[in-house]
C-alpha cells in the first residue's frame, strides 16, 4: 500500500504504451520533474534512507540517473559520477556491456572516477529489467570501490530486475 506521499507522486506519472518500441509500456515521470514540490519530495524519499550510511560518492545512470543523482548527491553532500553511454567522456574510461528491456548498450566510468574503497550509492529513475543498474555495479566493483545500494525512483515489479542485482541493497520509492 502506498502512503499518500507516494500516492501523490504516481498520480502524477504517465504512461506511454509502445515506447520506445512495441510492447514497451513507458512510465513518463516528466510531470513529476516539472512539479517542484513532486521532485523535492522524490529526492528527499530517494536520499533519506542514505543520510547515515557514509556515503561518498553517488554513480549516476545516463540519462535520467543524472537528474535524480545529482540532486541526491547534493542532499547527501557527495560527489556525483556520471555513468555515460559510448563516446561521451573525454578521458580514458573502464566500460561494461549491458542488455536492455528492449536492445542493448555498454556503459562507460572514467577510469578514476572512483578511489579505492568509496562507499557507492547508484541512483537511476527506473528499475526495469536491471542491466543498466547491473552495468552500473560491475563499474563500481572494477574501480575497486564499494557499491552501496542501488535506489530508483519506479521499480517494474513485474520485470524482476531486483533479482538481478543481488546481493545489492535495492530501494524504490513507487513499484507498478
Amino acid at each position: 500500500m502506498k502512503s499518500p506521499l507516494e500516492q501523490s507522486l504516481a498520480a502524477l506519472i504517465r504512461e506511454v504504451p509502445d515506447f520506445p518500441k512495441c510492447g514497451v509500456t513507458f512510465k513518463d515521470i516528466t510531470p513529476v520533474l516539472a512539479d517542484p514540490a513532486a521532485l523535492s519530495l522524490a529526492v528527499e524519499l530517494m536520499a533519506n534512507p542514505w543520510r547515515s550510511a557514509g556515503v561518498d560518492r553517488v554513480v549516476g545512470a545516463e540519462s535520467r540517473g543524472f537528474i535524480f543523482g545529482t540532486a541526491i548527491a547534493q542532499a547527501l553532500s557527495c560527489g556525483f559520477v556520471p555513468v555515460r553511454k559510448p563516446g561521451k567522456l573525454p578521458r580514458p574510461t573502464i566500460s561494461v556491456g549491458y542488455e536492455l528491456e528492449y536492445g542493448k548498450n555498454e556503459l562507460h566510468m572514467h577510469e578514476d572516477a572512483l578511489n579505492p574503497g568509496a562507499r557507492v550509492l547508484m541512483v537511476d529513475d527506473v528499475l526495469a529489467t536491471g542491466g543498466t543498474m547491473k552495468a552500473c555495479i560491475e563499474l563500481v566493483r572494477r574501480a575497486k570501490a564499494t557499491p552501496l545500494a542501488a535506489v530508483f525512483f519506479i521499480e517494474i515489479e513485474a520485470l524482476c530486475g531486483r533479482a538481478l542485482l543481488a546481493p545489492v541493497e535495492v530501494s524504490s520509492v513507487l513499484r507498478f
